[in-house]
């Protein structure tokens, strides 16, 4: 039988409530990582209609090197740099292929990346696929970084350092040690690379995320904000030297032989950073709900580091996609993650505050959460 081994994997799987499957949006949304209620917001909508009246195309046709590249995708970049603090900027089609693209490219051969062991998915596919050497280190665990550095140059590296960390962790969501990480860097000559994927338009100075929010910029770091989440539309950007951006256009197979991103996606996107600016009321009234979500969701296990991300780890597989399933019954928009995710025995209901649900809705959710768990 054809794809007979692919059969039987999906069916290990199931019988390890491993199997993933797409389903469709219900109930409430704790789900999502629309952390300022954007994405369906008027504010994009009425950015995407101006853009299409103002004859902004939809297709880019073709990659950015050939006839994709187009005037909204310039645009965005230079104001993505002035917004974030940076050199530059590179307009990417996802975040997933931004991680990638990055640490596949830029570090070469003599070179060591040093990252966190909890870091995204997509940074794992770049370690996959570098020239560089690399090794994971304890989850922020700044004093192992250095001892790493100092141990691999003691040991004759002679390239450069990269340090490569989330500044909000998706899954745990708690927040690196960002000041001890710059100093560290600082002190090896490190190249800092911090995903701000989470943590854009919702931490820092004007959702600008957390190295904004440092006392100092660091010399060297490349700072990566997902357009997707906070941000409410698609598309990241990586913010860093000059250098990187030449070097990445002109090596980069990510961003060489992909059709360029929506031209109206980034004039959406444009606009997106101008709400996100002037969004602080928006960021207090989810401040307010993640206050009520800490106090009532942490009396039931979920753990919370002051962030919109509130994992209830469960432990068995079976019983977080139970415990979820009854909860989407309830109508309440809530997903289980298992490994591979996640660490093995550490699967979790991955619990999201936003602008979506608002206080009675976080109040009813532990109810019925109260319910499910006893």
């Amino acid at each position: 039988m054809l794809l007979g081994a692919q059969a039987a994997h999906l069916g290990a799987l199931a019988t390890r409530s491993r199997l993933r499957v797409l389903s469709p949006r219900r109930g409430v949304d704790f789900a999502s990582n629309d952390y300022l209620g954007l994405a369906e917001a008027p504010l994009l909508r009425d950015a995407a209609t101006d853009a299409l009246a103002r004859g902004v195309p939809v297709g880019s046709g073709g990659s950015r090197l050939l006839r994709g590249n187009h005037p909204e995708h310039e645009a965005l970049e230079a104001e993505a740099a002035a917004f974030f603090g940076a050199e530059s900027a590179l307009f990417l089609p996802t975040g997933f292929t931004a991680n990638s693209a990055l640490l596949a490219t830029l570090p070469q051969r003599a070179d060591r990346i040093f990252a966190d062991g909890l870091i995204h998915a997509s940074c794992h596919e770049g370690l996959r696929l570098t020239r560089a050497t690399h090794e994971l280190v304890p989850h922020n665990d700044a004093g192992a970084f250095d001892a790493r550095i100092t141990a691999w140059r003691r040991a004759g590296g002679t390239g450069t350092p990269y340090i490569v960390v989330e500044s909000l962790y998706s899954m745990d969501g708690d927040f690196a040690p960002l000041a001890d990480l710059a100093e560290a860097a600082a002190r090896h000559d490190a190249m800092l690379v911090v995903d701000e994927a989470h943590a854009t338009g919702v931490f820092g100075p004007s959702g600008r995320g957390m190295v904004a929010g440092l006392p100092a910029r660091p010399a060297d770091v490349i700072t990566l904000h997902t357009l997707g989440k906070g941000l409410g539309c698609e598309g990241a950007l990586l913010c860093g030297p000059s250098v990187m951006r030449e070097f990445l256009i002109n090596r980069a197979r990510g961003f060489i032989f992909s059709t360029a991103p929506s031209p109206l996606n980034a004039a959406i996107a444009r606009a997106a950073l101008c709400v996100c600016e002037a969004a602080g009321d928006r960021r207090a009234d989810l401040i307010t709900r993640m206050t009520t979500a800490r106090e009532q969701l942490t009396a039931l296990g979920a753990q919370c580091h002051g962030s919109p991300i509130m994992p209830l780890i469960l432990g068995s597989d079976a019983r977080t996609m139970a415990v979820a399933a009854k909860l989407q019954e309830a109508g309440f928009d809530v997903r289980g993650i298992r490994p591979p995710t996640v660490p093995p025995g550490t699967s979790r209901l991955r619990i999201v505050i936003t602008l979506n649900a608002g206080i009675e809705d976080i109040s009813d959710l532990a109810d019925a959460l109260h319910g499910v768990l006893v």
